[in-house]
């Protein structure tokens, strides 16, 4: 009771955020910078919510990722809020992050975009009852980079990562804590190449490989090296197969997961792709059932 009392009390004075949608703006060195907040329906204000950070993919912006991923609708029956960063740009809807080699006016410009998500959490922590043992983070192709780089310097607030289409754009981790991966990539993305190399689109990005990736984090949280290896079901037939590797055993039971999509695109697993040129998405896996599955088991601890 005690709790619940000192949290409603850091709200008063605060604007408390109902369920719905909400735009937030902040300032964040000098640069004013916004973001979208998702509360689903059945929000408690009495009870710590979890919270997952969806960043975009470079040249797009919140709104986009908000219909890209589809993370709503999973919010709404699952209980869990979204926040949508909006990166930063030349012009106002097409944006990027900065998270190490990609991307952009974010990189080329040196945004302190772990900055921005840092604030962006202080900033909610006083509108909503948020769980800071459960704030995680996904995000498409530029936006997978980012989940890498705020699991490794901001692993005291960010629990796990679940990248989609983008690998590390560092070419180290030293997160503070053991911070648990499930990275979701098709082998046929040529935006973000599984191999990795330079991709198609705007940035000219020389991008790591996924299993650059996979290693660096097997290695951060002490995984075992040799992986579990399961084959998903094919059920759509729709001319890609799925290949989990989990390796398990980590600190703290963390555990690092690949989820290898043969024939896959630069797509969000689950979902339609809003163009053809990213190539298919495969209807075998959901990746918003898969990384909040995940998630669940993956507080800090």
């Amino acid at each position: 009771m005690a709790f619940f009392t000192l949290v409603i009390a850091a709200l008063i004075g605060a604007e408390t955020l109902n369920p719905g949608d909400h735009n937030r703006k902040l300032t964040v060195d000098g640069r004013e910078r916004n973001f979208l907040v998702h509360i689903p329906p059945k929000y408690d204000p009495k009870k710590p919510t979890p919270v997952i950070l969806a960043f975009h993919g470079g040249g797009a912006n919140a709104s986009n990722m908000v219909a890209f991923s589809n993370l709503n609708d999973k919010s709404d029956k699952s209980g869990f809020i979204v926040v949508y960063p909006n990166g930063s740009g030349r012009q106002e809807k097409i944006l990027s992050f900065n998270g190490g080699n990609c991307c952009a006016y974010a990189m080329n410009n040196k945004i302190d975009d772990v900055e921005f998500t840092r604030k962006i959490l202080d900033n909610l922590a006083k509108s909503a009852n948020i769980d800071p043992k459960r704030i995680y983070a996904t995000g498409i192709s530029n936006g997978g980079i980012m989940c890498y780089l705020l699991a490794s310097e901001l692993s005291e607030r960010i629990a796990a990562i679940a990248p989609v289409g983008g690998p590390m754009g560092t070419s180290y981790c030293n997160p503070k804590r053991p911070v648990s991966v499930i990275h979701f990539h098709g082998t046929d993305d040529e935006f973000a190449p599984f191999k990795g190399g330079k991709g198609k689109g705007f940035t000219g990005t020389e991008f790591y490989s996924v299993d650059h990736s996979i290693q660096a984090w097997i290695k951060a949280n002490g995984c075992n090296k040799t992986p579990s290896i399961l084959n998903i079901p094919d059920n759509s037939k729709d001319g890609t197969t799925i290949t989990r590797k989990t390796f398990g055993s980590g600190k703290d039971n963390s555990e690092v997961v690949l989820i290898e999509i043969h024939g896959g695109g630069h797509t969000w697993p689950g979902q339609e792709p809003r163009l053809k040129s990213l190539g298919k998405s495969t209807k075998n896996i959901s990746a918003n059932d898969l990384m909040w599955e995940f998630f669940q088991k993956h507080p800090i601890r």
